[in-house]
C-alpha cells in the first residue's frame, strides 16, 4: 500500500473493499457515467469478486508490436487474446503506458492472468498496490534570502523550471499559486490543465501550468467514503489539502501576513517560489495506487517536468516489485529529478521506503520554531506542551479546570473516541487523551462532543517526546511523554487534580534544531547494503504552508473554520521542500543530470545543527541511518564545486553486483544486458554514489571502493581529503590530492575499507565516519560524504 508520507492527525485507514461501491459512487456524477459504466457491470457481475487490477509489463521492443499500428492496439491484442470472445476487451483496460514503462494496466482474474503470462513479449505482471500519503519560516531556517547573494538570486527562484508534483491534487485559488510576477509558460511544455469537477482549464495559470487527475486504479479497488469524511473532487481540485500544502511548499510564491489561526505568522514561500508547478492528482481518500501512479509519471515524462516530488511511499520493495522505482528509472533517464519520501515508519530500523539508488530518499528533521503551551498544574509545577489552537489571544481558553482520565471498559476512552466519553465525566473539564489509534484533532472534536471545556493530549512510549501540532478545534495542547508521566503522577496523588494552560504564541530560535524526527523511517537499506539510505533530511515537522478553502486548519468535517494555511508533520512536508531545492540548481545548472544534482544536495548537506553540535536523534547523536548525508544547506548545494555524476547505464551495472537476474533488470531498466559480460568489463565496478556504504560479511576483512568527482567549481583548483575513519576500520584514499585543470573535468580516486574489528556471528554492528575532499583555496567548497561501515 503506497502511503502519503504525512503524520496525519485525522485521517481513518479504509479496508479493500466490495466491488459494487463504484456503481453507487458515480450515480451521483452523471458526466463520467458513460465512462465507468462498462467497469461497474463488471465489478457487479458474477466476476466481480474475483476481478482485481493488474500491471501488466511488456517488451519495449517486442516482435508482435509491429503487427499494430499503434501501441494501444499492441497493448489491447493481449486482452484480447486472454477474454473470452463476447467480451470487449477495452473495457477491462485502465490505462496503456509509454513513458513511464511499456505496458498496460487491467482487471483481470487470476486465471486470466496465468493465461497472460504465457504470452510472448509479456515481461512481468504485477497486482496493483495501494501505497498512502506519507511555509513561513522554513526557507529561512534553510538560510534561504531574496537580499543576499545565495541560493534564491543565483537561481532566479528557480526561474523557468518545472515542479511537477503527485499527490491528492490542489486548491488553485489558493494565493500560494498565484501568477502575478511569472514568467510565461515555458515554451517546451507540453502538459494541460484537465478539466473536472468543480474545475475548469482556467484554473491554471502562469504559476501552476498543469492539472491532471488519475483515478481508475482507485475506481475499480476501493470502498465508499465514511459519512464523516470530505466530499472528494473528481478532478484535479484536492479536497483533503496533503496535495495543495506538499505543491506550496516545494513552489508556493510569496504569501504576506499568512499564519494558522494567528499562529506562525510571516511571509510564507515555497523553496522555489519563481518555479512552475504542474499537479498530477493520484491519490483519493484510501490512498494511492501504483497504477494510477505509472500513469502519471508515464504523462509527465511527456509533458517536460524537470522535477517529480512524490510525497507517497510505504514499506521498501526489491526494486524489480516497485512501481516507482521503475517508472522514476525512465524519468531520471530522460533527465528529470525523482524526489521521494522516506516515509513515516520510523524509528523502526530498515523502514526506509523508494531506495531506489536514482531516486532521492528524503528524511524529516525539526524546525527551532515552537508553539509553546504550557500547562500549569495545580500544584504550582508546569508541563510543557505545544498547540496551535490561538489561547493567547482568548483569556477564558486559559482558564484553570478540574483534569480528568477516563479509563475502564473497551470504549477506547483513555484514546478519545468518539463516543467513548461519559458527558457527565467530562463536561466543563480538561480531559487527557493518550495519543494513538485515531487522529490527535480528531480526539478534541471528541472531547468537545462530549462537553469537555479542553484537552491535554499526552504521548506514549510510542511517540515519546514527538511534538506534531495541531489547530484544535478547543483549547488543547500536546505533552511529550516524559511530561505525561510527570502529569499523570500529579493527578494520581492529587484528589482534586486542576490545571490551566499557558498558551506562549509562535517562539522562534531557543530550541536545538535541526533535530531527526522520530516518525522519519531509518535505514539500513533493506535490499542494498551499497546505498546508504535515507539520502538526506530536510524540514517536516510543523511546516506552515497552504491549505484548501473547503477544509478547517485540522482538516476534519467538524471544523468549520476555514484558513489558506495549516500545520502538517511527516516526510511528506521534507520531500517538497529538497523537491523546491532540486529546482533550484536546476535552474542554476539546466545542463545537470539528475544525479549531480543529487550529489550537490547530498555533498554540501550539515552534519552539524544551527549551534554547530551534533544533529540529535532524540537523547543521542543522530546516526547516518537517521540521515544520511546529513540536514540539506541550498545555499551550498546551488554552488558544490565538485560533484559525483551517475550515467544510466552505470545504475544498470550497480543492478548486476547486487546479484539481480536478467529478467528482472530488464522489468526496472527495459535493457536486456548480460550481467557476466558486464561484470567482466567493469570489474571492482563501484556505484559512483555520494555517500559510501560498505557491509563486511564473516571472513571478509577489507574492501576496495573507487570514486569519480567532476569540477564544476573553478578552473585549477586542487582539493585535499580529510577522513575520519569509522571505529574499528582503517581507511586508505589514493590519491590523497585531485588537481583538477578545467572545469567539467572528472579525476578518479581509490578507498580501501579495511576491518580491524572480529566479526561476530549472530549479530550485526555499525560504525560510521566520513570522508572529505576540502578545496584549498577557498573554504565554501567542502564535499563531504558519510561512510558508513556494517559488520553481518
Amino acid at each position: 500500500m503506497f502511503e502519503l508520507s504525512s503524520s496525519p492527525s485525522n485521517t481513518p485507514q479504509l479496508p479493500s473493499s466490495p466491488s459494487n461501491y463504484l456503481c453507487l459512487y458515480f450515480s451521483m456524477e452523471p458526466k463520467w457515467h458513460l465512462f465507468f459504466s462498462a467497469l461497474c457491470f463488471y465489478l457487479v457481475s458474477a466476476y466481480g469478486n474475483t476481478l482485481r487490477t493488474y500491471i501488466v509489463q511488456l517488451h519495449p521492443h517486442g516482435v508482435t508490436s509491429s503487427l499494430f499500428p499503434t501501441k494501444f492496439l499492441w497493448h489491447l491484442s493481449f486482452l484480447d487474446q486472454t477474454l473470452s470472445s463476447e467480451e470487449d476487451s477495452s473495457s477491462r483496460l485502465l490505462y496503456s503506458y509509454g513513458s513511464a514503462m511499456e505496458g498496460f494496466a487491467a482487471l483481470l482474474t487470476e486465471t486470466e492472468i496465468e493465461l497472460l503470462r504465457g504470452l510472448p513479449d509479456v515481461v512481468a505482471v504485477r497486482p496493483d498496490q495501494l501505497l498512502q500519503l506519507q511555509t513561513t519560516y522554513s526557507y529561512k531556517f534553510l538560510g534561504l534570502s531574496s537580499t543576499t547573494d545565495g541560493a534564491w538570486v543565483k537561481s532566479g527562484f528557480g526561474h523557468g523550471t518545472i515542479i511537477g508534483v503527485l499527490d491528492t491534487g490542489v486548491w488553485p485559488e489558493s494565493p500560494s499559486f498565484a501568477d502575478q510576477g511569472m514568467p510565461p509558460v515555458p515554451k517546451r511544455w507540453r502538459g494541460m490543465c484537465q478539466e473536472g469537477q468543480n474545475f475548469k482549464a482556467t484554473s491554471c495559470n502562469r504559476k501552476l501550468i498543469g492539472a491532471r487527475f488519475f483515478i481508475k486504479g482507485h475506481h475499480v479497488s476501493s470502498v465508499p467514503p465514511s459519512e464523516n469524511m470530505v466530499d472528494e473532487y473528481i478532478s484535479p481540485r484536492d479536497s483533503s489539502g496533503h496535495g495543495t500544502h506538499t505543491s506550496s511548499t516545494a513552489g508556493g510564491v510569496s504569501v504576506p501576513m499568512a499564519s494558522v489561526v494567528g499562529n506562525g505568522a510571516g511571509v510564507a514561500r515555497g523553496m522555489a517560489p519563481g518555479a512552475h508547478i504542474a499537479v498530477y492528482k493520484v491519490c483519493w481518500f484510501n490512498g494511492c495506487y501504483s497504477s494510477d501512479i505509472l500513469a502519471a509519471i508515464d504523462v509527465a515524462i511527456v509533458d517536460g517536468v524537470d522535477v517529480l516530488s512524490l510525497s507517497l511511499g510505504g514499506f521498501p520493495l526489491p526494486l524489480f516489485d516497485d512501481s516507482i522505482a521503475i517508472g522514476s528509472f525512465r524519468a531520471v533517464e530522460q533527465g528529470i529529478s525523482v524526489i521521494c519520501a522516506a516515509g513515516n515508519n520510523g524509528p523502526i530500523q530498515s523502514s526506509v521506503a523508494n531506495i531506489a539508488p536514482w531516486i532521492a530518499t528524503i528524511g524529516a528533521s525539526t524546525l527551532d520554531r515552537k508553539f509553546p503551551a504550557i500547562v500549569r498544574m495545580g500544584n504550582g509545577e508546569y508541563v510543557f506542551g505545544e498547540s496551535l489552537f490561538p489561547g493567547k489571544s482568548l483569556p477564558i481558553a486559559e482558564k484553570e479546570l478540574e483534569l480528568v482520565y477516563v479509563t475502564g471498559g473497551n470504549s477506547g476512552s483513555e484514546f478519545c473516541f468518539r463516543g467513548s466519553l461519559p458527558k457527565e465525566k467530562v463536561k466543563g473539564k480538561m480531559v487527557v487523551c493518550d495519543r494513538g489509534v485515531n487522529g490527535r484533532a480528531e480526539k478534541g472534536v471528541a472531547v468537545k462532543e462530549a462537553g469537555g471545556a479542553a484537552m491535554i493530549l499526552a504521548n506514549t512510549e510510542i511517540n515519546l517526546e514527538e511534538d506534531s501540532v495541531d489547530a484544535h478545534v478547543l483549547p488543547a495542547t500536546e505533552i511529550g511523554y516524559a511530561e505525561a508521566v510527570r502529569l499523570r503522577t500529579y493527578m494520581n496523588t492529587t484528589s482534586h487534580p486542576r490545571a490551566r494552560i499557558v498558551f506562549g504564541g509562535t517562539v522562534i530560535g531557543r530550541s536545538r534544531a535541526p533535530e531527526v524526527a522520530q516518525f522519519s523511517a531509518r535505514g539500513p537499506n533493506l535490499y542494498d547494503s551499497t546505498i546508504l539510505k535515507p539520502d538526506v533530511i530536510a524540514p517536516g515537522v510543523n511546516i506552515i504552508a497552504a491549505w484548501p478553502q473547503n477544509l478547517g486548519p485540522t482538516g476534519l468535517p467538524e471544523d468549520t473554520r476555514r484558513v489558506n494555511f495549516t500545520v502538517m508533520s511527516g516526510t511528506s512536508m521534507a520531500c517538497p521542500h529538497v523537491s523546491g531545492i532540486a529546482a533550484l540548481i536546476h535552474s542554476v545548472h539546466p545542463g545537470w543530470t539528475p544525479a549531480a544534482i543529487k550529489s550537490a544536495i547530498m555533498t554540501s548537506a550539515d552534519a552539524s545543527d544551527h549551534r554547530g553540535k551534533p544533529i540529535m536523534d532524540g537523547s543521542k547523536p543522530a546516526a547516518v541511518f537517521a540521515i544520511g548525508a546529513g540536514h540539506v544547506n541550498p545555499n551550498r548545494a546551488i554552488d558544490p564545486g565538485l560533484i559525483y555524476d551517475i550515467k544510466p547505464d552505470e545504475y544498470v551495472i550497480h543492478l548486476c553486483t547486487l546479484g539481480y537476474t536478467r529478467s528482472e533488470i530488464f522489468t526496472i531498466t527495459h535493457r536486456n544486458v548480460s550481467c557476466s559480460e558486464m561484470l567482466k568489463m567493469n570489474r571492482g565496478f563501484s556505484l559512483n554514489y555520494p555517500s559510501i556504504s560498505v557491509a563486511f560479511k564473516h571472513g571478509v576483512k577489507s574492501k576496495m571502493i573507487t570514486r569519480r568527482l567532476t569540477n564544476v567549481g573553478n578552473p585549477n583548483s586542487v582539493y585535499s581529503v580529510q577522513v575520519k575513519p569509522p571505529e574499528g576500520v582503517k581507511v586508505r584514499v589514493k590519491p590523497r590530492r585531485l588537481i583538477f585543470k578545467h572545469i567539467n573535468q572528472s579525476l578518479s580516486y581509490r578507498i580501501w575499507v579495511i576491518s580491524r574489528k572480529k566479526t561476530q556471528t549472530k549479530k550485526i554492528s555499525y560504525a560510521e565516519g566520513q570522508l572529505t575532499w576540502m578545496n584549498a583555496n577557498n573554504s565554501f567548497h567542502r564535499v563531504r560524504s558519510p561512510i558508513s561501515v556494517t559488520w553481518k
